[in-house]
């Protein structure tokens, strides 16, 4: 890889963690939201905030909720939000259980499988997802030269995703059987995105799982070819992050949590009608060159949840035993 190529895949790495479904880490309280009082319903109509603790990635999406905090939206739906990012979805999971963090910003399936192993979680508004058609966020790729033109080709092949049994090799799964292949012949391995790139062209595997702003660095060189986007073949439109929280919190507090659900969606719909003012945010947000930024394909930012596709994905997870079975959407979903 020459010099420049090299430094982007560096740099951008922050990019592609949304997509990681297991890992640890702790939560450093990172920004916070203004103090000044709103004027609209709750806390801000009496001139009070209430605070929450939102747990966030480092990851270009995470934008959604900063930008919400620096254009004063959270303020007039009467929060005071301070940001607590953790380096794994994985790790916000328990912290939000015992409400040291008061919602958190994930991967859906990461939801399902706490649920499944026995934690209470709610999920209270969408975040972020992939696209339903076009070019999207998150690919496979394989060398033009491997043989390998669909994902029934995968079978027996080794691909690397930067986490198992997470939506990366869920959905290729699925897209893999659809396409004829036996499901269980396919071989995964872990690696860290910015690492794939080299390890294909070396032939080390046979195919790469990776998101923006990989997916465009490598497809930039000829020697490497798309076959197919994983979640948008799976599930088009596929939720990426979520925005959660605790069972008992949801229960205790279902006012905030359905102003805090309003006040995200509005967020995210003026992230998403703002790329301009979104993208100027992402040098300081997660340190990623302002070149970068202003190329970077982004997920879709809503706050609608989009049950149909989180059932799917529950759907798919239980079929090639991620978790044993899907959460009653009657009590994951809070509508």
């Amino acid at each position: 890889m020459n010099k420049k190529f090299a430094s982007l895949m560096a740099t951008a790495a922050v990019a592609g963690l949304a997509l990681t479904g297991c890992g640890s880490g702790s939560p450093t309280g990172e920004g916070g939201g203004s103090t000044s009082a709103g004027a609209s319903e709750g806390g801000a109509a009496s001139g009070e905030l209430t605070p929450v603790t939102v747990g966030v990635l480092p990851i270009a999406p995470s934008v959604g909720v900063q930008y919400g905090i620096e254009n004063g939206i959270f303020e007039e739906h009467g929060f005071e939000v301070e940001l607590s990012t953790q380096n794994a979805g994985a790790a916000m999971l328990p912290a939000v259980s015992n409400q040291q963090i008061t919602f958190g910003v994930g991967n859906p399936l990461s939801v399902m499988t706490a649920v499944d192993q026995g934690l209470d979680m709610r999920i209270a508004a969408g975040y972020s997802n992939s696209l339903a058609e076009g070019d999207d966020i998150a690919g496979v790729v394989t060398r033009a030269d491997s043989g390998i033109e669909d994902y029934a080709d995968l079978e027996g092949k080794v691909t690397s995703v930067n986490a198992l049994r997470t939506l990366g090799d869920l959905t290729i799964m699925n897209d893999a059987e659809e396409a004829g292949a036996d499901p269980e012949a396919l071989e995964f391995n872990e690696m860290p995105f910015p690492d794939m790139p080299a390890q294909l062209e070396q032939g080390n595997v046979d195919a790469i799982w990776v998101p923006e702003p990989f997916l465009t660095s490598v497809l930039a060189d000829d020697a490497n070819s798309l076959v197919g986007y994983s979640f948008q073949d799976a599930i088009p439109g596929m939720p990426t992050m979520v925005t959660f929280t605790s069972g008992d919190y949801a229960e205790e507090n279902p006012e905030i949590v359905a102003d805090f659900a309003a006040a995200m969606t509005e967020a995210l719909a003026a992230s998403e009608e703002d790329p301009e003012g979104t993208r100027a945010l992402l040098p300081e947000f997660i340190d990623l060159p302002e070149e970068v930024a202003q190329n970077l394909k982004m997920e879709e930012l809503s706050g609608e949840i989009r049950t149909d596709q989180l059932n799917k994905t529950a759907e798919l997870a239980v079929k090639y035993g991620f978790i044993g079975e899907a959460p009653d959407p009657a009590k994951l979903f809070i509508q």
